[in-house]
Protein backbone atom coordinates (compact mmCIF):
# COMPACT_ATOMS: atom_id res chain seq x y z
CA UNK A 1 0.00 0.00 0.00
CA UNK A 2 1.51 3.24 -0.66
CA UNK A 3 -1.78 5.19 0.22
CA UNK A 4 0.05 8.51 2.17
CA UNK A 5 -1.02 11.65 4.26
CA UNK A 6 -0.29 15.29 2.95
CA UNK A 7 2.51 15.45 6.19
CA UNK A 8 4.19 12.18 4.73
CA UNK A 9 5.03 13.42 1.45
CA UNK A 10 5.77 17.48 2.36
CA UNK A 11 7.93 16.93 5.22
CA UNK A 12 10.36 14.91 2.89
CA UNK A 13 10.27 17.43 0.19
CA UNK A 14 10.68 20.59 2.71
CA UNK A 15 13.79 18.96 3.54
CA UNK A 16 15.14 17.41 0.31
CA UNK A 17 14.34 20.46 -1.64
CA UNK A 18 11.72 19.30 -4.24
CA UNK A 19 7.81 19.70 -4.61
CA UNK A 20 5.43 17.33 -4.99
CA UNK A 21 2.46 18.30 -8.03
CA UNK A 22 -1.42 18.32 -6.15
CA UNK A 23 -3.18 17.67 -9.32
CA UNK A 24 -6.90 18.62 -9.60
CA UNK A 25 -9.10 16.03 -10.92
CA UNK A 26 -12.41 15.77 -12.58
CA UNK A 27 -12.98 12.20 -13.39
CA UNK A 28 -11.08 8.58 -13.59
CA UNK A 29 -9.47 9.03 -17.11
CA UNK A 30 -7.43 11.86 -15.75
CA UNK A 31 -6.86 10.51 -12.32
CA UNK A 32 -5.65 7.20 -13.74
CA UNK A 33 -3.23 8.81 -15.69
CA UNK A 34 -1.78 11.11 -13.31
CA UNK A 35 -0.97 7.92 -11.28
CA UNK A 36 0.59 6.84 -14.31
CA UNK A 37 2.37 9.59 -14.67
CA UNK A 38 3.84 9.76 -11.40
CA UNK A 39 4.92 5.94 -11.41
CA UNK A 40 6.49 6.73 -14.72
CA UNK A 41 8.73 9.57 -12.90
CA UNK A 42 8.89 8.14 -9.48
CA UNK A 43 7.81 10.79 -7.44
CA UNK A 44 5.18 10.69 -4.86
CA UNK A 45 1.35 12.39 -5.72
CA UNK A 46 -1.50 13.90 -4.32
CA UNK A 47 -4.69 13.55 -6.25
CA UNK A 48 -6.95 16.41 -5.26
CA UNK A 49 -11.16 16.44 -5.26
CA UNK A 50 -11.71 20.08 -5.75
CA UNK A 51 -15.54 21.71 -5.65
CA UNK A 52 -16.29 20.61 -9.38
CA UNK A 53 -15.04 17.64 -8.96
CA UNK A 54 -17.43 16.81 -6.12
CA UNK A 55 -20.37 18.67 -7.56
CA UNK A 56 -20.44 15.77 -10.29
CA UNK A 57 -19.34 12.92 -8.34
CA UNK A 58 -20.25 12.58 -4.83
CA UNK A 59 -17.12 11.96 -2.07
CA UNK A 60 -17.62 8.49 -1.62
CA UNK A 61 -17.46 7.51 -4.44
CA UNK A 62 -14.00 9.61 -5.03
CA UNK A 63 -12.86 8.74 -2.13
CA UNK A 64 -12.94 4.82 -3.12
CA UNK A 65 -11.66 5.59 -6.49
CA UNK A 66 -8.81 7.69 -5.32
CA UNK A 67 -7.56 5.11 -2.25
CA UNK A 68 -8.21 2.34 -5.42
CA UNK A 69 -5.32 3.90 -7.23
CA UNK A 70 -3.44 4.63 -4.20
CA UNK A 71 -3.40 1.55 -2.68
CA UNK A 72 -2.29 -0.17 -6.12
CA UNK A 73 0.58 2.85 -6.99
CA UNK A 74 4.19 2.13 -6.75
CA UNK A 75 4.86 5.82 -5.54
CA UNK A 76 3.27 7.28 -2.16
CA UNK A 77 -0.35 8.82 -3.27
CA UNK A 78 -1.93 11.29 -0.98
CA UNK A 79 -6.22 11.21 -1.13
CA UNK A 80 -6.95 15.10 -0.74
CA UNK A 81 -9.72 17.42 -0.64
CA UNK A 82 -9.54 20.03 -2.36
CA UNK A 83 -11.14 23.61 -0.81
CA UNK A 84 -13.57 22.01 1.73
CA UNK A 85 -15.78 25.15 3.05
CA UNK A 86 -17.21 23.65 5.85
CA UNK A 87 -16.69 21.44 8.94
CA UNK A 88 -19.70 18.49 7.67
CA UNK A 89 -17.95 18.56 3.90
CA UNK A 90 -14.43 17.80 5.47
CA UNK A 91 -15.85 15.27 7.60
CA UNK A 92 -17.77 13.68 4.69
CA UNK A 93 -14.21 13.67 3.24
CA UNK A 94 -12.57 11.87 6.34
CA UNK A 95 -15.44 9.26 6.36
CA UNK A 96 -15.01 8.86 2.28
CA UNK A 97 -11.41 7.67 2.87
CA UNK A 98 -9.17 10.81 2.32
CA UNK A 99 -6.18 10.92 3.52
CA UNK A 100 -5.99 14.92 3.91
CA UNK A 101 -8.04 17.69 4.35
CA UNK A 102 -7.57 21.31 2.75
CA UNK A 103 -10.26 23.94 4.42
CA UNK A 104 -10.51 27.02 2.85
CA UNK A 105 -11.34 29.85 5.26
CA UNK A 106 -9.62 32.56 2.80
CA UNK A 107 -12.66 34.57 2.47
CA UNK A 108 -13.38 34.89 6.15
CA UNK A 109 -12.12 37.57 8.79
CA UNK A 110 -8.26 36.37 10.31
CA UNK A 111 -9.74 35.17 13.64
CA UNK A 112 -12.57 33.02 11.99
CA UNK A 113 -10.63 31.55 9.80
CA UNK A 114 -7.75 30.60 12.49
CA UNK A 115 -10.83 29.13 14.56
CA UNK A 116 -12.46 27.04 11.90
CA UNK A 117 -9.03 25.55 10.32
CA UNK A 118 -8.02 24.81 13.93
CA UNK A 119 -10.82 22.79 14.44
CA UNK A 120 -10.79 20.71 11.07
CA UNK A 121 -6.78 20.27 11.62
CA UNK A 122 -7.81 19.00 15.35
CA UNK A 123 -10.20 16.27 13.38
CA UNK A 124 -7.57 15.15 10.73
CA UNK A 125 -5.13 14.40 13.47
CA UNK A 126 -7.14 12.67 15.50
CA UNK A 127 -7.89 10.50 12.18
CA UNK A 128 -4.26 10.46 11.87
CA UNK A 129 -4.42 12.42 8.82
CA UNK A 130 -3.21 15.52 7.49
CA UNK A 131 -4.75 19.34 6.95
CA UNK A 132 -3.88 22.40 4.46
CA UNK A 133 -5.14 25.65 5.19
CA UNK A 134 -5.46 28.75 3.21
CA UNK A 135 -4.33 32.41 4.66
CA UNK A 136 -4.99 35.23 2.17
CA UNK A 137 -7.22 34.99 -0.49
CA UNK A 138 -6.16 33.36 -4.11
CA UNK A 139 -8.07 34.86 -7.03
CA UNK A 140 -9.67 33.69 -10.33
CA UNK A 141 -9.24 34.24 -13.67
CA UNK A 142 -11.64 36.62 -14.68
CA UNK A 143 -13.04 36.53 -11.84
CA UNK A 144 -12.75 37.75 -7.75
CA UNK A 145 -9.73 39.44 -7.18
CA UNK A 146 -6.56 38.15 -5.20
CA UNK A 147 -5.53 39.51 -1.51
CA UNK A 148 -2.33 38.74 -0.86
CA UNK A 149 -1.04 37.05 2.37
CA UNK A 150 0.59 39.39 5.01
CA UNK A 151 3.64 38.01 6.37
CA UNK A 152 2.75 38.47 10.24
CA UNK A 153 -1.09 36.78 9.45
CA UNK A 154 0.73 33.94 8.59
CA UNK A 155 3.18 33.25 11.03
CA UNK A 156 0.10 34.09 13.62
CA UNK A 157 -2.36 31.54 11.15
CA UNK A 158 -0.01 28.78 11.00
CA UNK A 159 1.09 29.00 14.81
CA UNK A 160 -2.15 28.65 16.12
CA UNK A 161 -4.04 26.03 13.82
CA UNK A 162 -1.62 23.56 13.54
CA UNK A 163 -2.06 22.87 10.02
CA UNK A 164 0.51 20.61 7.99
CA UNK A 165 0.52 23.04 5.15
CA UNK A 166 -0.73 26.69 4.14
CA UNK A 167 -1.47 27.91 0.92
CA UNK A 168 -0.79 31.74 0.17
CA UNK A 169 -1.67 34.35 -2.57
CA UNK A 170 1.77 36.03 -3.45
CA UNK A 171 0.64 36.51 -7.27
CA UNK A 172 -1.02 33.30 -7.60
CA UNK A 173 -4.52 33.22 -9.49
CA UNK A 174 -7.11 30.16 -9.95
CA UNK A 175 -7.88 28.84 -13.83
CA UNK A 176 -5.16 31.17 -15.25
CA UNK A 177 -4.83 29.58 -19.15
CA UNK A 178 -1.29 31.15 -19.41
CA UNK A 179 2.07 31.37 -17.85
CA UNK A 180 2.69 35.36 -18.60
CA UNK A 181 2.17 36.11 -14.53
CA UNK A 182 4.49 35.12 -11.77
CA UNK A 183 4.74 34.87 -8.33
CA UNK A 184 6.18 37.50 -5.73
CA UNK A 185 9.14 36.06 -4.49
CA UNK A 186 10.35 39.00 -1.92
CA UNK A 187 6.90 38.37 -0.28
CA UNK A 188 7.19 34.15 -0.18
CA UNK A 189 10.43 35.09 1.33
CA UNK A 190 9.23 37.39 3.96
CA UNK A 191 6.68 34.32 4.35
CA UNK A 192 9.10 31.69 5.11
CA UNK A 193 11.41 34.18 7.38
CA UNK A 194 8.12 33.88 10.19
CA UNK A 195 7.10 30.20 9.36
CA UNK A 196 8.54 26.50 8.69
CA UNK A 197 5.41 25.30 8.00
CA UNK A 198 5.40 24.00 3.79
CA UNK A 199 3.78 26.71 2.03
CA UNK A 200 1.09 25.97 -1.33
CA UNK A 201 0.62 27.44 -4.40
CA UNK A 202 -3.09 26.92 -5.66
CA UNK A 203 -3.26 28.16 -9.07
CA UNK A 204 -0.07 26.53 -10.49
CA UNK A 205 -1.04 26.74 -13.92
CA UNK A 206 0.00 30.14 -14.31
CA UNK A 207 3.13 30.13 -12.64
CA UNK A 208 6.33 29.85 -15.67
CA UNK A 209 7.98 26.11 -15.68
CA UNK A 210 11.21 27.79 -14.71
CA UNK A 211 9.87 29.68 -11.93
CA UNK A 212 8.05 26.81 -10.73
CA UNK A 213 11.52 24.67 -10.04
CA UNK A 214 13.79 27.41 -8.82
CA UNK A 215 10.86 27.43 -6.32
CA UNK A 216 10.26 23.62 -5.76
CA UNK A 217 14.43 23.74 -5.45
CA UNK A 218 14.87 26.93 -3.24
CA UNK A 219 12.05 27.96 -1.02
CA UNK A 220 9.63 26.09 1.03
CA UNK A 221 6.74 25.87 -1.77
CA UNK A 222 6.48 22.22 -1.21
CA UNK A 223 2.97 21.81 -2.98
CA UNK A 224 1.65 23.09 -6.22
CA UNK A 225 -1.97 22.58 -7.14
CA UNK A 226 -1.94 21.91 -11.07
CA UNK A 227 -5.47 21.61 -12.80
CA UNK A 228 -6.03 23.95 -15.67
CA UNK A 229 -3.56 23.43 -17.91
CA UNK A 230 -4.04 19.58 -17.97
CA UNK A 231 -7.48 20.03 -18.37
CA UNK A 232 -6.62 21.76 -21.74
CA UNK A 233 -4.94 19.10 -22.48
CA UNK A 234 -7.78 16.33 -21.90
CA UNK A 235 -9.93 18.70 -24.09
CA UNK A 236 -7.84 19.16 -26.80
CA UNK A 237 -7.27 15.09 -26.90
CA UNK A 238 -11.26 14.50 -27.01
CA UNK A 239 -11.83 17.18 -29.37
CA UNK A 240 -9.61 15.11 -31.40
CA UNK A 241 -10.36 11.78 -31.16
CA UNK A 242 -14.19 12.40 -31.63
CA UNK A 243 -13.29 14.70 -34.41
CA UNK A 244 -11.50 11.45 -36.21
CA UNK A 245 -14.53 9.52 -36.24
CA UNK A 246 -17.45 11.39 -35.89
CA UNK A 247 -19.24 7.94 -36.26
CA UNK A 248 -17.93 6.55 -33.52
CA UNK A 249 -20.44 6.55 -30.21
CA UNK A 250 -18.32 4.64 -27.75
CA UNK A 251 -17.58 6.79 -24.79
CA UNK A 252 -15.09 4.16 -23.92
CA UNK A 253 -13.01 3.75 -26.86
CA UNK A 254 -12.58 8.10 -27.29
CA UNK A 255 -11.77 8.30 -23.38
CA UNK A 256 -9.00 6.06 -23.79
CA UNK A 257 -7.71 8.18 -26.60
CA UNK A 258 -7.03 10.84 -23.76
CA UNK A 259 -4.80 8.90 -21.93
CA UNK A 260 -1.22 9.20 -23.66
CA UNK A 261 -1.45 12.82 -23.77
CA UNK A 262 -2.60 13.60 -20.17
CA UNK A 263 0.35 10.97 -19.37
CA UNK A 264 2.91 12.64 -21.36
CA UNK A 265 1.75 16.72 -19.87
CA UNK A 266 1.81 15.28 -16.76
CA UNK A 267 5.22 13.71 -16.61
CA UNK A 268 6.23 17.44 -17.76
CA UNK A 269 4.71 19.01 -15.19
CA UNK A 270 6.21 16.92 -12.34
CA UNK A 271 9.10 16.91 -14.19
CA UNK A 272 9.90 20.53 -12.88
CA UNK A 273 9.39 19.67 -8.94
CA UNK A 274 12.27 17.35 -8.87
CA UNK A 275 15.04 17.72 -6.45
CA UNK A 276 18.56 18.70 -8.66
CA UNK A 277 20.11 15.54 -10.49
CA UNK A 278 16.69 13.59 -10.05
Amino acid sequence: MTLATLSEVLQPALKGGYAVAGLVTLGWEDMRAYVAAAEAENVPLILQAGPSCRGHTPLPVLGAMFRYLAETASVPVVTHLDHGYTMDECKQALDAGFTSLMFDGSRHPLAQNIDETAAIAEMAHAAGMSCEGEIGFVGYAGGAASAGTDPAEAAKFARETGVDAMAISVGNVHLQQDKAGGLDEPRIRAIEAVTDVPLVIHGGSGVPMAQRTTLARGSNICKFNIGTELRMVFGQALREAVAKDPARFDRVSILQETHDPIVAATREVLRAFKPVGA
